[in-house]
């Protein structure tokens, strides 16, 4: 802060003698105005100076920041889905499609622990009402299937798998229940009046060793999900998280959920469990895993967040800049936790079309996620063996490997600077009341291309907004790099460098910054990830991904400096390529087909990229479609070029269409639709597919339909019954995501025999 604060009118004349002694004059030895909590309240008198003070002292809980030092933690999606290949069920499944026949919890564990994971939040009920543990309360779930001859419990089994491996353990209980909604005898909206209930109640035959007991007054619906809870949080050791989500497949009967009740059975059954989607941690605002680049967890609300029943997701770029707190009437610390799956959707589908993130992918979501002041939270989900799949686990595997050689030695551990910040001490803080920058010195030159810095969170809270890393460079200091908010962690990635002094210079900050650590390391780069397109006369070009550091200075190209010996090789016959394989040269046409390239260093491969590609589209031409919005017009569903895309006006029920002249009659076995990437408006969920060999009579080939788009918006496919032969072909959106009335493609590809 340069300008001069303006203070609220002081309510005790000490106070604001003290703070104004603080700021301008003399600040307190521990760098404090005001006492620390998790939950500061605005006052109608509070100046904007007076909000950044409070802002600077708001801390985490114990149990929230506990949660913030787990970095790095699972989902586990499993249940009827996983069998029957769907993102959400309909909740009347029989459950017997839930076909498990073995299981092996160790295998999951063995693999989080490999990747460096320190915690594992199971689905233990999905929106589907299907549980995955013994519960008195209901027998829709492993009660009525033939795994273990109906006596099996998935949740038992992980239980005692994390404690074999060392992993905390959390659950995710969907307040969504389609199973009692659609149920004729279901709870869910049965209009049930509130009454006193006693949790857990009674069930004959199955006591609980646990004899704690609450009265809470609520309906039918209410009653059951406490029970649950009570089941959850009692059985199966302790609890560190319980995970809510705001999704809602289907409504019914007014149902409302009694939060306060749940978080009362919470705070008193698992006392050092985080809620997530309520007052202790918050989604990021998205589903594939990026982050934002600033990322302030002192939150504005309107409301105490401590007394709310119900929270809504917090989205958006800026959550927490200080406009945004100027206008609040809380503050409330609330981290975040960045969640993405390692897979192409939430629960497992088959193992030759679903997508696995590359290594490359998840490490650099690590190091954005846990280096961006949030949690990473990455699922991975079972397959129908009951196993981590193989591709899955050696994901794992190397990303564990990557973050154990980058970050196990720190290279900063024999240099010289303010102890404080290199005694590896949580506790102790350097306090920049004075000067604003420090330097750290080291016995001998060494390269370092990595750099953690963290701020004393649970002491004094987050205030740096704005800092900068400079290197002593043949004499001279140089910026290599330059991050923005710190506060529990910030991961500075820049090329690399030879230096043996390092000088760190706090630029802006919301009050005196208290910096808790500082750690140097080094990443050996590896091949880069590919980029595989095609043009619209079918030649393909194969480049390294251009990689986009969130904390970079100035433009660099990481790919073109990773190995000078960097070689790509391709196949075309879905083999993996090796160093035998097709060495590319530059572009190359292809008719159709699926091209799979790695970047090949001295001794390692890179991640495996793959496109598929279906009929050229140099000689299609739109024939007719529904009116577009503008700039969005209907040949840019075809132009081969992703970012752009058509957007048909809107309409109540759907009905927009595309109709596409391929120019020659093709035989087509499938059809590819890319939805819009930044435009959450138009996705297709529901649609038909039409044909035609003149263009004048039509008739229906297949319906589609496509699930959670707009949190997952990536290329989706879709394989018809039989081939067909055609030149014409027209798509018809019958229901939008989200509600909505447009319709919108990015690129529309057809695949061919």
């Amino acid at each position: 802060m340069n300008s001069p604060l303006t203070l609220k009118k002081p309510t005790n004349l000490l106070l604001g003698l003290c703070l104004l002694l603080s700021i301008s004059c003399n600040p307190s030895k521990e760098g404090l105005l005001l006492e620390p909590k998790s939950t500061y309240r605005i006052d109608q008198d509070d100046t904007k100076d007076s909000i950044r003070i409070k802002a600077a002292h708001v801390i985490p809980t114990e149990n929230q920041f506990n949660a913030l030092k787990d970095e790095f933690i699972a989902f586990v999606h499993f249940g009827p889905n996983t069998f029957t290949a769907k993102e959400w069920g309909s909740g009347m499944e029989d459950p017997t499609v839930f076909d498990l026949k073995e299981l092996d919890t160790d295998q999951w564990c063995k693999a989080m622990k490999a990747a460096g994971m320190t915690k594992v939040i199971f689905t233990a009920k999905h929106h589907d009402g299907f549980v995955l543990w013994q519960s008195r309360y209901t027998t829709h779930g492993l009660m009525s299937t033939g795994f273990r001859n109906g006596k099996g419990d998935v949740l038992k089994d992980l239980a005692a798998s994390c404690e074999k491996y060392g992993l905390d353990l959390g659950v995710y209980l969907s307040p969504a229940d389609l199973y009692q909604i659609e149920n004729p005898s279901g709870l869910y909206g049965n209009l049930s009046k509130k009454t006193k209930r006693t949790i857990p109640r009674t069930v004959k035959g199955r006591p609980f060793e646990n004899k704690t007991t609450f009265e809470f007054e609520v309906d039918d619906y209410n009653e059951y999900f406490l029970n649950q809870l009570f089941e959850l949080l009692t059985e199966y050791g302790p609890i560190k998280e319980v995970w809510f989500d705001g999704a809602h497949p289907k409504r019914k009967g007014g149902q409302t959920y009694d939060y306060t009740s749940w978080k009362t059975l919470i705070r008193k059954l698992a006392p050092e469990a985080v809620i997530f989607g309520r007052q202790d941690i918050r989604w990021c605002g998205n589903e594939s895993g990026q982050t934002r680049e600033k990322e302030w967890n002192v939150i504005p609300y309107q409301e105490n967040p401590n007394q709310m029943n119900r929270f809504a997701d917090i989205t958006g770029e800026d959550v927490a800049g200080m406009e945004k707190l100027f206008k609040a009437n809380y503050l409330h610390y609330q981290p975040a936790e960045t969640n993405t799956s390692i897979r192409e959707g939430w629960f497992y589908r088959n193992d030759h079309e679903q997508g696995v993130r590359s290594a490359d992918d998840v490490f650099d979501m690590y190091e954005r996620a846990v280096g961006g002041n949030s949690i990473f939270l990455l699922n991975i989900p079972p397959n129908t063996q009951g196993l981590f799949p193989d591709r899955d686990v050696k994901v794992l595997e190397e990303v564990g490997k990557r973050i154990r050689n980058t970050y196990s030695k720190d290279l900063l551990m024999d240099a010289k600077g303010p102890k404080e910040v290199l005694d590896n001490d949580d506790q102790s803080y350097l306090l920049l009341d004075r000067s604003k920058s420090f330097e750290i010195s080291l016995k001998a030159s060494v390269k370092i291309n990595r750099l953690i810095i963290q701020e004393a969170i649970r002491s004094h809270g987050e205030r740096v907004a704005a800092f900068s890393l400079e290197a002593l460079l043949d004499g001279e200091w140089k910026e290599i790099a330059n991050g923005y908010n710190i506060g529990y962690k910030n991961i500075l990635r820049f090329p690399e460098v030879s230096t043996d002094k390092l000088r760190i210079t706090v630029d802006e900050e919301r009050f005196i910054p208290a910096i808790n650590k500082v750690a140097a390391y080094h990443y050996e780069t590896r091949p880069p990830q590919l980029n595989i397109e095609r043009d619209l006369k079918g030649m393909v070009n194969i480049e390294p991904k251009k990689v986009d550091f969130g904390w970079k200075t100035y433009e660099q190209d990481i790919a073109g400096s990773l190995n000078k010996d960097l070689s790509i090789r391709y196949t075309l016959d879905g083999t993996e390529p090796n160093t035998e394989s097709m060495l590319y040269e530059g572009p190359f046409q292809l008719e159709h087909g699926e091209v799979k390239a790695a970047a090949f260093g001295k001794n390692d491969r890179g991640a495996i990229a793959q496109s598929l590609f279906g009929a050229i589209k140099e000689s299609w031409k739109i024939v007719s479609a529904s009116s577009s919005e503008n700039n969005h017009e209907a040949s840019k569903a075809i132009d081969g070029n992703k970012e752009t895309y058509f957007k048909a006006k809107g309409r109540e029920n759907g009905g927009q269409q595309l109709t596409v002249d391929l120019g020659t009659a093709l035989t087509i076995t499938g059809f590819t639709y890319m939805p819009p990437s930044a435009d959450k408006e138009g996705m297709i969920a529901l649609g038909n597919i039409y044909y035609s060999s003149d263009g004048s009579n039509w008739q229906l080939l297949e319906g589609f339909e496509f699930g959670n788009l707009i949190n997952d918006p990536t290329l989706r496919r879709h394989d018809f019954k039989k081939p067909i032969k055609t030149r014409f072909i027209k798509l018809e959106a019958k229901r939008i995501a989200g509600g909505h009335r447009f319709a919108a493609i990015a690129e529309l590809g057809l695949l061919v025999k």
